[in-house]
């Protein structure tokens, strides 16, 4: 190859490193991707300050990232998955059965021994794909449509994330939706409720940054500490997408009587303190999201066909060399939405460069 194959690799808490990584060995069913663009994920920098993302340690080197896109360098061997030059996204999750807990099977998402790329859940770890170059299961890869470039492509797990969990308040068209904490993934909720039809879209932030792209994408801007002004929204649908306990308790507030309230953000583990007084008199619905199933082909077609205006969530570009510095612009959510790591490896094409 005629560029290291460098990787963002975890190595412990406050211990990211740019690291030569060797070259891909593909399994029969995998194939090997050349990375165009990767955007950092709050579980990327859980891992980077605290060496944990909830419950998930890290007890050993790992590569992290899984929001990427790219171009399929070798196909799978057992031909299965794309050919060799198809423009890739990837699904990150492998659904898995652990034989004795009991979950819908329409619903893989909530398979109890499930691994996701970048997971330091199980051990040994899920490397992630933060990489010039990776091997990954053929089955994970969905051919990027025509027109739609990798760039933006490059929304489309974190997109997926939001359109499941904007999908578990049922229908939006016509409603009044409040999103608290604005986020990339409460941004790009703003962008998915819109899509579907929601009659207006209000939205919440510490920052003046992210209120700003709150507008610019579609949504009337509240200050999060304004509780008089968020309890005064009545909102039909909330999607709590900070994770934070004041933003679930204003996500409560803002409901109207009879509203859902959906618990898009991870709370942090153990217990914490919820007005559940106020959600049983009113009669709220709480419904919890994690990750997504196969709405990442349906943000995939939306994206392409331009009727889920995201493009504004993007903030910043850095290449895999700074990628510290990539960490550190994403951690500060008064200056950056999603923040992408680019990997000079290919043209949007897939011509190598």
């Amino acid at each position: 190859m005629m560029t290291d194959n460098l990787g963002l690799v975890a190595h412990a808490k406050d211990d990211v490193r740019v690291d030569a990584l060797p070259e891909p060995a593909p399994g029969a069913d995998e194939a090997v991707v050349e990375i165009a663009y990767g955007g950092i994920c709050g579980s990327d920098l859980h891992y980077w300050l605290h060496g944990a993302a909830g419950q998930s340690i890290l007890r050993e080197p790992m590569l992290l990232g899984h929001e990427i896109v790219g171009t399929v360098l070798t196909a799978a061997a057992d031909g299965t998955g794309p050919a060799a030059g198809a423009r890739v996204a990837v699904h990150p999750a492998t659904p898995i059965d652990d034989g004795s807990t009991p979950f819908p099977a329409d619903r893989p998402n909530l398979s109890p021994a499930g691994t996701y790329l970048g997971s330091a859940a199980r051990m040994p770890h899920t490397a992630g794909a933060f990489a010039r170059r990776v091997a990954l299961p053929a089955r994970m890869l969905r051919a990027i449509p025509d027109g739609l470039d990798l760039r933006l492509a490059a929304l489309a797990e974190p997109a997926a994330v939001a359109w499941h969990g904007v999908g578990q308040a049922g229908d939006v068209a016509g409603r009044r939706v409040l999103v608290i904490g604005t986020g990339p993934i409460g941004a790009l909720a703003i962008a998915v409720a819109r899509h579907h039809g929601a009659a207006e879209v209000v939205a919440t932030d510490l920052h003046e940054h992210p209120r700003a792209l709150a507008e610019r994408l579609g949504a009337r801007a509240l200050d999060a500490t304004d509780a008089d002004a968020i309890a005064g929204v009545h909102a039909d649908v909330v999607i709590e997408s900070s994770g934070t306990v004041p933003g679930l308790a204003a996500a409560i507030s803002g409901a109207r009587r009879g509203g859902t309230v959906v618990m898009l953000g991870l709370q942090r583990a153990g217990d914490i303190a919820v007005p559940m007084a106020s959600a049983i008199t009113r009669e709220l619905t709480l419904v919890g999201s994690f990750r997504f199933n196969d709405e990442i082909d349906d943000v995939l077609g939306a994206l392409a066909d331009g009727s889920l205006d995201a493009a504004a969530v993007i903030s910043h570009e850095l290449p895999i060399e700074d990628g510290l510095e990539a960490l550190a612009v994403a951690r500060d959510a008064s200056v950056s939405s999603k923040v992408l790591l680019t990997f000079a490896a290919t043209t949007d094409t897939g011509a190598v460069r």
